[in-house]
């Protein structure tokens, strides 16, 4: 199935976005996709953007929620649960809200969103979730780490990193995206007062990663080409290609469900990131 998404009437947001000098979205912008997920609620596609969360339905991407709310610019979208996701971003023009965000949950699938932290002072650009609690990349690039769902959060030790994904069986194990290659973060060692930022390994740029739940690491270069890693980022092979241009985002639902987002738009991998199928393209 191919869906049209509306054709893009506003700048949209990048990572280099700042919550001040930056353009408030229109309410009527789609825009820059900012994250994806599955809801194991329901099984539905959702995709936080520059104009809001949208859930594919059966006539296309459909906006969530009516509220000012619903527009807001969402950044560091993440499924944490069954009907419950994280958000961070930026308010909508429409609402009285501090900006950044700082952490938002919602637990109806998206209709509502609360304030859980840091309201008014972190934009997290990443989000990601591992057996040790949720990790998160700020705006300027800084590590926070927080152990009971995102109220309280500490600063990692770590080198400016543009994104982050957490083991899924070693607690406290990250694989950073950051310039110039990939960097390790062991939890135990990172939580010792005055231990070192560790070392930046060589690699190909990552622009964003992902582990899945049951498998390997995954990585979208700045050319959107998508690898996989078998050993936590020591070494990538080669999948695919993800159509339509500059990377956008990426989630590895599992070993063989892979979700991407280009400048082109949303695109599924059901065979392990070797082919792709498009969801939704960036059009009239």
């Amino acid at each position: 199935m191919v869906v049209i998404l509306p054709t893009v009437l506003g700048a949209a947001c990048t990572r280099d976005d700042t919550a001040s000098g930056r353009p408030e979205p229109s309410p009527s912008v789609l825009g820059h996709v900012h994250g994806l997920g599955i809801d194991p609620l329901n099984g539905g596609l959702y995709v936080a953007t520059h104009g809001g969360l949208f859930r594919a339905g059966p006539t296309g991407l459909e906006k969530v929620g009516t509220s000012a709310a619903a527009n807001r610019d969402l950044m560091g979208f993440l499924v944490v649960g069954p009907g419950v996701f994280l958000a961070s971003g930026h308010p909508s023009p429409l609402e009285a809200t501090p900006n950044p965000l700082g952490l938002v949950r919602s637990t109806d699938g998206g209709l509502s969103w609360q304030t859980i932290a840091l309201s008014g002072e972190v934009d997290f650009h990443a989000l990601a979730q591992g057996p040790g609690g949720i990790y998160g990349v700020d705006a300027e690039g800084s590590v926070r780490f927080s152990q009971d769902g995102g109220v309280r959060w500490e600063a990692w030790p770590a080198p400016p990193a543009l994104d982050v994904a957490a083991d899924p069986h070693r607690p406290g194990h990250l694989v950073l995206a950051v310039v110039g290659g990939i960097a390790a973060v062991d939890g135990s060692a990172a939580s010792a007062p005055g231990t070192p930022a560790p070392v930046v390994e060589l690699a190909p740029q990552m622009a964003y990663l992902s582990w899945a739940p049951d498998g390997e690491l995954f990585g979208l270069t700045t050319d959107a080409r998508l690898l996989a890693s078998p050993d936590g980022g020591a070494s990538w092979l080669p999948r695919a290609t993800v159509p339509g241009g500059r990377p956008q985002s990426l989630t590895a639902v599992g070993q063989e469900r892979v979700l991407a987002a280009t400048a082109g738009g949303v695109h599924e991998s059901r065979d392990g990131g070797r082919t792709f199928t498009t969801l939704a393209t960036m059009g009239t």
